[in-house]
Formats: structure tokens, sequence, C-alpha cells
């Protein structure tokens, strides 16, 4: 946005729309990766009936727990990685 309550380039919403994609990918990637390494070990070895349930639902439980995390950390990164500095060179604010 150029301004406070100004419209949105096509570059900007453009730049949102693969973020909040690559938020959505990574994040299903890791919540995959977390469940496949939780009850993996459930649903490949023959293991007791009770440590298999425990397993199996501790990974559905962490999964979707790890995807809202992955998501909300990828967006509030590109929202403050957005705040440039007024001036081309200057990064402190004091300058």
């Amino acid at each position: 946005m150029s301004g406070y309550g100004g419209r949105r380039g096509q570059a900007e919403r453009d730049a949102m729309t693969v973020e909040i994609g690559y938020a959505l990918v990574s994040a299903a990637f890791a919540a995959a990766v977390l469940f496949g390494a939780v009850a993996g070990p459930a649903l490949l070895f023959d293991l007791p009936y009770t440590l298999e349930l425990l397993l199996v639902r501790t990974g559905l439980v962490l999964a979707p727990v790890l995807f809202v995390a992955r998501v909300i950390s990828v967006l509030v990164r590109f929202r403050d990685g957005r705040s440039q500095p007024s001036q081309p060179g200057r990064t402190n604010p004091d300058s």
C-alpha cells in the first residue's frame, strides 16, 4: 500500500497470494511429516493396541496444531517484513 487507507497494487496482491500459498503448502508438509513421525511406527509395526492408539491420537492432535502454528508464523513474518525504511539505504530509525 502506498499509504494509510490506500489501495493495494497488483504486485502487493500477488505477493500476498504467493505468501498465503506458501504458508498453506509448507504447513501441510510439516504437519504430514510430524504425523508420519509420531503415528508412523504405530501404522508400520505390530505394537500393543494401547500404544498404537496413543501414537495415532497424539499425531492427530499435534499435526493440526503444527499446521496452524506454521501458517500463523509465516504470515506474521510476511507482514512484519513489509515494513521498509522510508528512505532507501537507511535502516536505523535515528539516522
